[in-house]
């Protein structure tokens, strides 16, 4: 075929390596500086020459360069004033993302352009400059166009996109003249340079065809439309940015920047992080997954909630998985391009070209001679690399943000209409519901996290054996057989990880309910000198839960084994099996390949094992969440919104007599002859407003269709007071329920009367007050809950507060009504609660109220205050319709109405009168009962008092430490302020670190350090090895010593480093498993032995905490992440070693890549910290106002509130998920950095070694180097993500090491146990002498210089105002104090000198508030187990309590629940005081203990003791205190003779 003659013409141009005969020297020139210039003649016709063709090339790019520099200068100039463009001008023109992969990929092809050209050149005899300087003008021209774009996307100016479509259209026509040029000259696929320019003219066609599309619409229509921002952008509180930025700042997390740079200078606090964007927010992902489920609803099978997920979540899924593909195929060019590198270093390309290849006097080279040149390959690697990682980011966050967006919202609407009957039946319990939401939409998401691997990982081990086969053949799939046949074992322990794990979080659950007990009761436990009993049985259950932690730590090092062995093996079978087989070694580019194949293929095998272990998880969970969403929901109650207007469905009401009947319902036609012989208006009118409810025919039932309530027949009057009694379990709250609608009805209806008609029409008429039983409080401030989300109105507000006597209980308070309560604040006793939700009832505004025994846990006078002030005063004067379910028959002559209940029907309902009337016996049994609760409460009454005044007692004092603690920690929090300069937030906990190591024991710190050492030492032998023996000439491996010896050292080399692993993975373990241990033990020890004033001012809950989060955290978070940070450390290390040693000319350029590398992982630490507190802050709300709503379902619907509740459950979801979102987007801009960083190290060590191996370098070792590189890129990120992390962790340390240092008190005493008499104190003769007393050196005394003297059997009583030192008197004979003047002499002994342990055990004492421990009666009273039963017995016999304990299953034994809940507060006080008489000391102290106990059990108590009860008046002396002194002593009868004596004055105002 004849190609014209310009197509080989521009002479007979030189190849290079032919001599140039004409002497020139070659220079630097456009078209090449040549003996033949017809390079620059235009014989053919200008485009017939291939130079000027070229040089056209230029003419666009250098157009756009003049055009856009101006208006990019200025734009910025004017632009750099307002330092930040708020984000609302971020606009997307149309096409926007795909003008910027257009872009990107023009931006590839340049590259390859330039690389053609350049490899093309040097082929040449001169340079050609415009081989490659127009691909270079496009390659910046492209850069500049996409600047260019972004300034005018951002500033909203459409038209001047008009100079890029110019660009375009140019060189769209420039380069399709060459392409024609070039087709004319049969130039065709086989040639690169025609494929390059055939792909430019393409993108310059579609790029022209996006500008085309955007100036269409916006900028020659006769009105151009304008670009508004997207809705979300318009308001400023979204911060979240990812959804709406360019392409490469998506890419790159670009936008975070001034987030995690701003964080080194200022705390990320929730304002910061702003809102989500709409797309993202809970409510538009539930509306979402709600309608993909609701739309496969058919009558007979239930919907699948996976294709509900599919349906709403399934793009984003299949997006990632597509970035997830991509990464992964990328991920091989890694080793391929290591094997090219390797294996053309050394080979020259062969320079004798063939004249075929010359066209317009140039040579045209194939791809396959491009990708033999080892510098184009080094670039190659260097841009998969990046284009790897970013697609890998790309796959995790959009998996992450499509697992969030799955969390949440559907369970919850699900909750608020949820039947009742599940809940009572036990078909769904509490727990099970948190359980939904804390943990199996959890696995949910996190199966979404692990999804796109479920089916890229198959695909990347089949590409990774096929191409292994490739390069070594048989031996490799024995190799890759190795990986596969261990995969199941890694399976086997992962399951059998997840097991243990189960068993250790059961013992650590025992554990804290002992060590809650103790620290409950440990002012009980330390004055009987039992604490250490008590400790022995906390480091029982601990050693449980430790043995099962051994086993965890076991499988756990077993996984790390596996993973960092099964490559070593599979390697050395690889090799050795190549040598058996082949009979030859592989060559250093098929070694070092295989290598790295090796090491991609590993990890998906190791995730394997996990993603298909949360696959089965998921399983579950969906199957969980699947029956919860088909659960029982209750019935549409269109009667109490609204829609049904209930027609003349009320019942009327006799005057007289008793209706347990209704009248029948008739319809207005037959009313009418009735209406005309009574006043119609009255009539009608009385119709409509007399009653508020009526039930007719009812039959409800709980769920199990046997009905609870049966032919109810009731009305509720309107306006009036309605009682329900009954005995206990009657039906009375189920009757309120049925009326709420919360029972299954099986016939009869619930009529509501029509507000519409009534005369009352203000207020919100469907909802109803109710106050439950079971008291139901919110996780918020007192006034929160009794207003419950209506208008505050304080003169309302406080006469409920006055109603409900809540005043005194609100001034104890420490922030008064705004004190937060409920389960995070502090437990406020039964009856505050049920006075807080009775209020709460009083302050709705609604015509209805419904109290279900709001009496129940109120002493009568509260009772009396409640029912005068509160429901006949307050509710009555307001004409509400109040229903009362009541044991108190007291305050029946109160109601106008009555309904009496027995199992499940209506015994009788009317007026008191009525009752009288017509059934008198139900009446007399009324008033036999009246009589006996009478009776009952004159001796309640006393009782109450106490436990009135005991309750706010025990509130003041809760709240007086927690206030302590708040202080100190708003002091700490500014002193933080203060001092959190950036260094100090940017500092890893060194010390911290090295105080955790030790207390691991320094052998195992040693043992770890030097494994490890060891380990990568012999790691990077093996590879070295590796590197000698295949870079061996064939003769030396002819030789006798040759392939045996290499090979004999290579497999002891991976022996050795397999054993290693399973070493390093052991010790790192046992470490933190030991220092778990210790750390624990001593933490429990300190805190045990703790002064009792340590427990006044820190709090319960903090302590607990140390125990629970704390301890958890070192137990099982520290030690894998101390292990992954040193692997990958090591990993790093030894990579830039071998490196570095490969080629040392590397080390100038690690410089400035480590100050990089610093500054990075600097910025991310700090910020890394503050987002994981905000999203673990922000979780915790979450789970509290969900279980909140599962608890209070009825009140919340009786209120009609579920749609605020709703509205708060999506603002709290929407708050987690988007610190959720912007710590996963942190760690994504943390990655994408470091893995960008690894490929720029990569790229710096291909550079060095190709430019090493000029000066004769050896290629293996070349080989070596590069695969250490790659793995850089992986372990990077792990680095500085362990970093972060452990210093997360390493708070739990410093929390605990702060309680380590506190001081214990001195047990030992100065006298020896050996030296106090047996029988001391025999007598009980007491001498206080010049007594001072203080609770600590920094404070004031409590007691000044007291003394007294006590004769052996006295009685003495103690009295005095709260803060006279009464109680501290009585912990001074306890040595519980510090007393630091005088002393007490017991029997001549002084106490001071005692050991605590002796003194404390022959003392006896009963405390104010009774303290029972779970367990038995026996350990209650005797937990040493010294004593025989009858002498247990005789103690009950004088606390009156045998003939109780008698009654009880299994006597002595029988169970005392956590707290002795199943006793009554008398019966625990009675127990106490048995747990005295059992010492049968001969001195016995009594702390107002007698509270709760009747006169006469006081009567029978032994003598000689010290007390102050209200029997004062028996005792035999009298001492009364003031502010610390003494007052008076004396004998009763002597001191109330002085008419000015103090203790006269309290008897009287006693009286």
């Amino acid at each position: 075929m004849d190609l014209p003659s310009y197509c080989r013409n521009n002479g007979t141009q030189r190849v290079a390596g032919l001599p140039d005969q004409s002497g020139g020297m070659p220079g630097l020139s456009f078209c090449g500086n040549d003996r033949n210039k017809s390079a620059y003649s235009v014989e053919d016709g200008v485009l017939n020459n291939g130079c000027f063709v070229d040089a056209l090339n230029l003419v666009p790019h250098v157009f756009l360069l003049f055009i856009t520099f101006p208006i990019l200068f200025i734009g910025w100039g004017s632009q750099s004033s307002k330092v930040q463009i708020h984000h609302n001008t971020w606009l997307h023109f149309p096409g926007h993302n795909l003008r910027w992969i257009l872009t990107f990929t023009l931006l590839f092809v340049h590259v390859c352009e330039i690389a053609e050209g350049i490899v093309s050149n040097i082929q040449m005899e001169t340079n050609h400059l415009h081989l490659f300087m127009p691909a270079f003008m496009g390659f910046i021209a492209a850069t500049t166009s996409v600047v260019y774009y972004h300034n005018i996307e951002t500033s909203n100016f459409p038209k001047l996109l008009l100079a890029l479509f110019i660009y375009w259209i140019l060189a769209f026509i420039t380069k399709s003249i060459k392409l024609w040029k070039f087709a004319e000259c049969y130039v065709g696929v086989r040639h690169l340079r025609f494929c390059i320019n055939a792909m430019l003219v393409i993108l310059y066609g579609l790029l022209m065809a996006v500008e085309i599309n955007v100036i269409r619409r916006y900028v020659f229509f006769a009105n151009p439309q304008k670009v508004k921002p997207p809705e979300d952008l318009q308001d400023l509180g979204v911060r979240f940015l990812q959804p709406f930025v360019n392409l490469l700042s998506k890419a790159t997390y670009w936008w975070m920047n001034p987030l995690i740079i701003g964080a080194h200078k200022r705390p990320i606090e929730l304002k910061k992080i702003g809102k989500l964007p709409i797309a993202m927010r809970a409510l538009t992902n539930y509306l979402k997954l709600k309608d993909a489920y609701e739309d496969q609803r058919e009558p007979d099978k239930a919907p699948s909630l996976w294709r509900s997920m599919y349906r709403a979540f399934g793009r984003p899924i299949l997006l990632s998985s597509t970035f997830r593909y991509l990464a992964d195929l990328l991920g091989f060019a890694g080793p391929l391009c290591i094997s090219g590198i390797v294996k053309h270093l050394n080979t020259k390309p062969n320079s004798t070209k063939s004249d075929d290849d010359i066209y317009f006097g140039v040579y045209f080279m194939s791809s396959t001679q491009l990708l033999q040149n080892t510098s184009v390959l080094a670039v190659l690697l260097f841009l998969a690399l990046i284009l790897q990682r970013t697609f890998l980011q790309a796959s995790y966050y959009v998996t992450i943000e499509t697992g969030i967006n799955l969390r949440g919202a559907m369970i919850y609407n699900k909750i608020l209409r949820l039947s009742t009957s599940n809940m009572s039946m036990g078909e769904m319990t509490l727990g099970q519901i948190n359980n939904l939401v804390a943990i199996e939409t959890n696995q949910l998401m996190w199966f979404l996290f692990l999804c796109p691997n479920l089916w890229a990982m198959p695909v990347q081990i089949v590409m990774g054996v096929i191409l292994l086969h490739y390069l070594l053949g048989t031996s490799a799939l024995i190799g890759a057989s190795v990986i596969v046949l261990l995969a199941p074992v890694q399976y086997l322990i992962a399951t059998k990880l997840a097991d243990t794990q189960k068993s250790t979080l059961d013992h650590s659950t025992d554990r804290l309910k002992k060590t809650s007990e103790i620290l409950k009761g440990i002012k009980l436990l330390k004055l009987y000198a039992w604490e250490n009993i008590f400790c022995d049985s906390v480091e029982d259950t601990r050693g449980k839960e430790l043995t099962s932690l051994r086993t965890f730590a076991l499988y756990t090092s077993m996984s790390i084994f596996m993973n960092a062995a099964i490559p070593i093996a599979a390697v050395l079978v690889t090799f050795v099996s190549h040598v058996l087989i082949i009979g030859s070694r592989p060559s250093p580019s098929e070694a070092f390949a295989a290598l790295a194949l090796f090491h991609i293929l590993v990890t998906p095998l190791f995730l394997l094992s996990t993603v298909v272990r949360f696959a089965v998880k998921a399983l579950v969970s969906v199957q969980k969440l699947g029956e919860f969403l088909q659960s029982d929901e209750i019935g549409e109650d269109s009667w109490r919104n609204g829609d049904m207007s209930v027609s003349l469905d009320t019942c009327t009401k006799h005057p007289g007599g008793v209706s347990t009947h209704p009248l029948p319902n008739l319809t207005m036609s037959q009313y009418r002859p009735w209406l005309n012989l009574h006043k119609p208006e009255l009539v009608l009118l009385r119709l409509m407003s007399s009653y508020s409810v009526q039930v007719s025919h009812g039959f409800f039932t709980w769920g199990s269709n046997l009905s609870t309530l049966a032919d109810i027949n009731v009305c509720i009057p309107t306006g009036q007071l309605t009682m329900i009694v009954g005995q206990v379990g009657c039906g009375k709250s189920s009757l309120l329920l049925a009326m709420l609608g919360e029972m299954q009805s099986i016939s009869g209806k619930v009529c509501w009367s029509n507000p519409l008609l009534s005369e009352r029409n203000e207020g919100n008429r469907y909802s109803v007050a109710y106050a439950t039983q079971k008291s139901w409080l919110l996780n918020a401030t007192v006034e929160e809950n009794i207003t419950f989300g209506s208008p505050f109105n304080k003169q309302r507000y406080k006469t409920v507060i006055d109603a409900c006597s809540l005043q005194p209980d609100i001034d104890l308070l420490p922030f008064g009504d705004q004190t937060e309560i409920g389960e995070r604040g502090i437990n406020l006793s039964g009856g505050q609660r049920q006075r807080i939700c009775v209020g709460r009832a009083l302050y709705q505004n609604t015509n209805i109220v419904f109290l279900d025994d709001p009496f129940s846990a109120l002493d009568i006078h509260l009772s009396d205050h409640l029912m005068q002030e509160g429901i006949l005063k307050f509710l009555q004067d307001d004409k509400r319709t109040v229903v009362l379910v009541t044991h108190k028959l007291q305050y029946l002559i109160h109601a106008d109405w009555i309904i009496a209940m027995k199992d499940g029907s209506v015994l009788r309902d009317g007026t008191l009168k009525d009752i009288q009337t017509h059934d008198v016996e139900l009446y007399e049994h009324w008033k036999t009962l009246m009589n006996r609760q009478d009776q009952e409460l004159e001796k309640d009454t006393e009782i109450d008092n106490c436990q009135t005044a005991l309750e706010r007692k025990t509130l003041r004092r809760a709240f007086y430490s927690r206030e302590a603690k708040n202080q100190e920690e708003e002091e700490e929090e500014d002193d933080d302020n203060m001092s959190t300069t950036t260094s100090r937030r940017s500092k890893i906990p060194w010390s911290l670190c090295w105080r955790y190591l030790s207390s691991g024991g320094f052998f195992m710190v040693f043992l770890m350090i030097f494994s490890k050492l060891l380990k990568h030492s012999v790691m990077v032998a093996i590879d070295y090895w590796l590197a000698t023996w295949t870079s061996v000439s064939i003769h030396t491996v002819l030789s006798d010593a040759g392939p045996v010896f290499y090979m004999s050292v290579f497999i002891v080399l991976c022996a050795a480093g397999i054993v290693l692993c399973l070493i390093t993975s052991l010790t790192v373990e046992f470490l933190g498993l030991s220092a778990a241990t210790n750390l624990h033990h001593n933490l429990l020890n300190k805190i045990i032995h703790a002064p009792i004033r340590f427990f006044d001012v820190t709090p319960l809950g903090q302590i607990l905490n140390r125990f629970s989060a704390d301890t958890n955290i070192i137990d099982q978070h520290i030690p894998p992440t101390l292990e992954s940070l040193t692997r990958s450390t090591l990993l790093c290390l030894s990579a830039i070693g071998v490196i570095a040693f490969v080629t040392p000319f590397f080390l100038i350029t690690l410089f400035p890549l480590a100050v990089i590398f610093y500054f990075i992982q600097k910025y991310f630490r700090v910020a890394s910290k503050d987002l994981q507190d905000l999203d673990d802050s922000t979780q915790l709300p979450l789970l509290c106002h969900f279980s909140e709503t599962a608890e209070g379902l009825t009140t919340i619907r009786a209120f009609r509130h579920e749609a605020r509740f709703k509205q708060r459950m999506l603002e709290l979801t929407d708050t987690n998920n988007t610190a959720y979102l912007f710590l996963s987007a942190a760690n994504r801009w943390l990655e994408v950095r470091t893995d960008y960083l690894g490929a720029v190290i990569v790229l710096t060590a291909a550079v060095t070694s190709i430019w090493s191996s000029l000066y004769l370098l050896p290629s293996a070792l070349v080989g070596l180097g590069l695969t250490y590189a790659l793995t850089v890129t992986n372990y990077l990120n792990w680095v500085v993500r362990n970093l972060a992390d452990l210093e997360v962790q390493m708070a739990a340390v410093k929390k605990v090491n702060s309680f380590l240092s506190t001081e214990s008190e001195n047990y030992e005493g100065s006298m020896d146990n050996s030296q106090v008499p047996e029988d001391w104190p025999q007598h009980g003769d007491i001498k206080i002498q010049d007594l001072s007393v203080r609770y600590d050196p920094l404070l004031k005394p409590v007691l000044k210089h007291v003394s007294a003297y006590i004769n052996p059997g006295q009685k003495v009583g103690i009295c005095g105002r709260t803060g006279s030192g009464k109680s501290s008197l009585s912990l001074a004979f306890f040595n519980m104090v510090d007393m630091f003047e005088g002393q007490i002499l017991i029997d001549g002994v002084d106490i001071s000198k005692l050991p605590l342990q002796t003194l404390r055990s022959r003392l006896s004492i009963i405390l104010q508030d009774p303290v029972l421990f779970s367990g038995s009666i026996r350990f209650n009273l005797d937990p040493e187990r010294t004593c025989t039963d009858d002498r247990l017995w005789e103690a009950l016999e004088i606390a009156q309590l045998k003939n109780m304990v008698k009654a009880l299953p299994g006597g002595l034994d029988a169970v005392v629940t956590e707290g002795g809940e199943n006793f009554s507060v008398g019966q625990r006080q009675l127990f106490c005081l048995a747990r005295a008489f059992v010492r049968k000391s001969s001195i016995l102290i009594m702390d107002e203990a007698t509270a709760s106990i009747d006169m006469a059990t006081v009567r029978s108590l032994p003598p000689s003791r010290l007390h102050r009860v209200h029997t004062i008046l028996e005792a035999d002396l009298v001492i009364v205190m003031k502010r610390g002194n003494i007052m008076e002593i004396d004998r009763p009868e002597a001191l109330l003779e002085q008419e000015d004596s103090m203790f006269a004055s309290f008897v009287r105002a006693d009286m």
